[in-house]
């Protein structure tokens, strides 16, 4: 990016500079809309509310049906689950060069959470569900492109968003949507929040949900003891045998849920159990999902014991390579025109990023503001960080537009 363009660009950023207050406003009343993964109508209202706030960018909106997925449920039977639809919009698709935005409209918090609306601390941060995990995120994407639109350089790149609903349960809906948008851009921008100190993410790990369903035999345990066979109990072994492989700290085992059992007069003839898996690269994945099905074959030569596995890695590890480099050089550049010092590290945590490289696109995916404690009631965005990410963001995307 020339300097030429970097003095011109930073001057056009002015116009964010007054915006600190509502951008505020807009997070607190998205967040106090519950919009938990599962929560259709909730999620159809921020939809609906950042279609009034997407159209004023003069592009072609659309809303897409997330596919169908299956899961299995605690009995072991598996069921079709529907997540919310995608808001796509799109501009300037002529353009020879196009930048992928995305982020989520769905939170971790459920309708029946306790955590449901914004308050601002003495401190000055806002503690609320989803400020910054990524409802803050939508608004700091929304400002930087209004940044890019009003410039000099709008319509010298093209770009689209991408906003899913269900990206909390690792996109099942909307993953081959993400995937087959990955080709019509050359780079992604994620607005996921940076890390506490704002470091941005380097590289992420890869994340893998597996259920095992367990099968045995019921008997009476005082008639017919015997003849049982412990479903409940065969799990446990199986999961004490998972959590035994955690010994490379770079894969990670985490035996989550069981479910099981009822009558205890009754020998378990069902158990359920579902364990987490990250990993670092697509090696570590192939030695996870060999291990599991040595240990369910080993399993089903048990008499009277049948096991079954489903699952999968929904999201494949993401690596550093060359097109991340570009990207992360890209926005050091940006950020020394705007005089942040921009740092990186790899964290175990996935997103929609992992999605995006592997169908090839390069992306950066914690441009969404400061902030701390997602995934829990004291979640809080740091107010004083959204001018300058939308700043960044918005830097980046004109960066695009040099000549």
């Amino acid at each position: 990016m020339s300097l030429n363009v970097n003095r011109h660009a930073v001057e056009s950023l002015q116009w964010l500079d007054d915006k600190q207050d509502s951008m505020l406003n807009l997070i607190v009343e998205l967040c106090d809309i519950n919009s938990g993964t599962f929560n259709l109508a909730g999620i159809q209202k921020v939809r609906e509310r950042l279609i009034e706030e997407f159209s004023t960018l003069g592009g072609e909106l659309e809303v897409v049906e997330s596919e169908p997925w299956m899961t299995v449920d605690d009995r072991g039977v598996s069921e079709e689950g529907k997540s919310g639809p995608i808001l796509h919009v799109t501009k300037w698709p002529e353009a020879e060069t196009k930048v992928m935005l995305c982020i989520h409209m769905d939170t971790v918090y459920g309708p029946d959470s306790s955590f449901q609306k914004c308050v601002t601390r003495q401190d000055g941060t806002v503690n609320g569900p989803g400020v910054i995990d990524a409802k803050g995120g939508i608004v700091v994407m929304l400002n930087a492109l209004k940044t890019l639109e009003a410039s000099s350089l709008a319509g010298k790149i093209g770009w689209e968003v991408i906003l899913n609903s269900d990206e909390e349960i690792g996109s099942r809906g909307s993953d081959t949507f993400i995937r087959s948008r990955a080709g019509h851009c050359v780079a992604g921008l994620l607005f996921e929040p940076s890390l506490p100190d704002g470091t941005l993410v380097s590289w992420r790990k890869g994340s893998g949900n597996f259920a095992f369903i367990v099968r045995g035999r019921s008997a009476h345990t005082g008639r017919d003891f015997a003849k049982g066979r412990n479903a409940l109990a065969a799990l446990s072994r199986l999961c004490v045998e998972i959590d035994e492989l955690n010994t490379d700290p770079d894969i990670t085992y985490n035996v989550g849920r069981i479910n099981g059992g009822g009558a205890l007069n009754a020998v378990p003839d069902l158990a359920v159990g579902r364990v987490n898996v990250r990993v670092v690269d697509t090696d570590q994945q192939k030695q996870v999902e060999e291990k599991f099905a040595s240990l369910v074959a080993k399993y089903n030569e048990a008499d009277g014991i049948s096991v079954e596995m489903s699952g999968e890695f929904s999201s494949p590890p993401k690596p550093i390579d060359d097109g991340v480099r570009q990207m992360q050089s890209r926005i050091e550049s940006c950020g020394e025109a705007l005089g942040m010092e921009i740092k990186w590290r790899g964290t175990g945590g996935a997103s929609d990023g992992n999605r995006f490289a592997a169908a090839g696109l390069p992306n950066i995916d914690t441009l969404g503001p400061c902030g701390d404690h997602i995934h829990s009631d004291q979640e809080f965005l740091i107010p004083e960080s959204l001018v300058p990410r939308a700043k960044l963001a918005a830097l980046v995307l004109m960066s695009f537009a040099a000549p």
